[in-house]
């Protein structure tokens, strides 16, 4: 079955691996230019997006560095980009707990922010992990859910990926009925809006369909039409996938010379581009088709290509664990030291806060210390202003990270709990500054009355 299209920040879609490294390496020199943490993040972001389709391990790499500058900065959006990058990394690796990890991550993220294109890309995503676990059911739930999201908001493009998808889960299912209809409707679309890639793997979507129905001459025909548009539109992955499909047709009416026609097509492309699954299967077909046209040598030479390239493929999937386990760790390693970071960080700010809350009363007890003085009134003002806007801020400081959470980052409702707050801070300070300025004028008068009464005392005595 077809390669499922994952729906990454930045689409890749039949981008050849050179053109991509062109983009990634041009922006990866731009980096030690950018003035702000968040022009970084997006360049990093983009880089990793870039590099995903023929290093995963790098977009891995990448992309965690980007969401842990993100998250120091806050920057949400690039938190959301710089996890989905992560996950698109792990999925190509083959990593699917991980790669559902983080998908999850930035479904939770996305279901806040109200950006419905974002929601239902990463939910699509979620869906296509799924399918590659073969949870099928999973899978559905979410497919469909990302596909009543793309029809509310009438994106074009998603819905070409998500009806492909649908109509790939249903075919896995056997229920042909949903798979043709989510094929044919992908295939409509495509041609309304002149995508050749599209077209052409719809067309293959539908052959299948028939195919398993028994219907020879309309796969026949689907498969042959969908491999001149994927032709030209160079996707030889499915290529191959519809040459053994039609291969495999022939094989059922016993037409085995033109079975091995397409299937050594197939075989032929498979190994160009290096999808040794795709060879193993048009080996088999091959060493069906000799078997029965009695051709002992040939038949005998693709089963041992069979053997030969499935413990390549076997040799290949250990390398991938391995490599799997090294960047697991290294991404472990990775969030330690950021960890560490960030703690130090927080004990730095907390600091920062209890010396704030200190410097409140001793503001306070300055106050009244220059009450034993005579100060003019204007300076208790003063410094009674000073520090209300302290207290104000402090704690704004405080309770910012816990409003923020409780109003799900909503600005008009955080600015109306801050003002409420300041409007109680307010009129509390001009009651004490109104008290406190009354006690020092009657403290004052008492020291003045005192004053003179020493005085006019010690006149006497002279």
């Amino acid at each position: 079955m077809r390669k499922y299209v994952i729906i990454a920040s930045i689409f890749l879609l039949n981008a050849h691996a050179s053109a991509q490294k062109i983009k990634a390496d041009s922006l990866a020199v731009l980096l030690p230019k950018l003035k702000t943490d968040t022009d970084r993040v997006i360049n990093m972001w983009k880089t990793a997006a870039y590099l995903y389709s023929y290093a995963p391990d790098s977009t891995i790499r990448i992309a965690q560095k980007a969401l842990h500058l993100a998250e120091r900065i806050k920057y949400e959006e690039g938190i959301s980009r710089s996890l989905g990058q992560m996950a698109n990394g792990f999925l190509s690796l083959g990593n699917y707990p991980q790669a559902l990890k983080f998908y999850l991550k930035k479904l939770k993220i996305e279901e806040t922010a109200n950006k419905p294109y974002n929601l239902a890309s990463v939910t699509m995503n979620i869906g296509i992990v799924y399918v590659y676990r073969e949870e099928y059911e999973k899978a559905l739930v979410y497919l469909n859910i990302a596909d009543s999201i793309i029809n509310a908001n009438e994106f074009n493009d998603l819905q070409l990926n998500i009806s492909l998808n649908l109509g790939d889960v249903y075919f896995k299912k056997k229920i042909p009925d949903s798979s043709f209809f989510y094929f044919q409707k992908s295939l409509n679309l495509a041609k309304q809006l002149d995508d050749g890639n599209f077209t052409g793997t719809a067309l293959i979507g539908l052959g299948h369909v028939y195919a398993e129905a028994g219907n020879f001459k309309n796969a026949l025909s689907s498969y042959k039409d969908g491999i001149v548009y994927l032709e030209k539109a160079n996707n030889e992955d499915i290529v191959c996938e519809a040459a053994l499909g039609i291969a495999k047709l022939y094989k059922t009416v016993n037409n085995f010379d033109s079975a091995i026609y397409f299937s050594k097509y197939s075989y032929s492309l498979a190994k160009k581009d290096g999808f040794q699954s795709r060879q193993i299967d048009a080996a088999l077909i091959l060493k069906d088709a000799f078997l029965n046209l009695n051709k002992m040598d040939s038949a005998y030479y693709y089963s041992a290509l069979v053997m030969q390239l499935g413990d390549s493929l076997n040799s290949k999937k250990n390398i991938k664990a391995l490599e799997i386990l090294t960047i697991n760790e290294e991404l472990r390693q990775n969030e330690i030291v950021e960890s560490n970071k960030r703690l130090k960080a927080e004990r730095y700010q907390q600091l920062q806060l209890m010396l704030i809350g200190l410097s409140i009363p001793l503001f306070f007890l300055l106050t009244l210390l220059l009450s034993r003085i005579i100060v003019h009134a204007r300076v208790i003002r003063f410094l009674g202003v000073i520090s209300l806007l302290i207290l104000f801020e402090y704690i704004t400081l405080l309770l910012h990270p816990r409003v923020k959470e409780f109003t799900h980052h909503v600005p008009i409702y955080e600015m109306l709990i801050f003002v409420t707050i300041a409007s109680l801070l307010i009129p509390a300070h001009h009651r004490i500054e109104h008290w406190l300025l009354e006690k020092l004028t009657v403290k004052r008068s008492t020291d003045s009355i005192k004053i003179k009464t020493s005085r006019i005392k010690l006149k006497k005595t002279l």
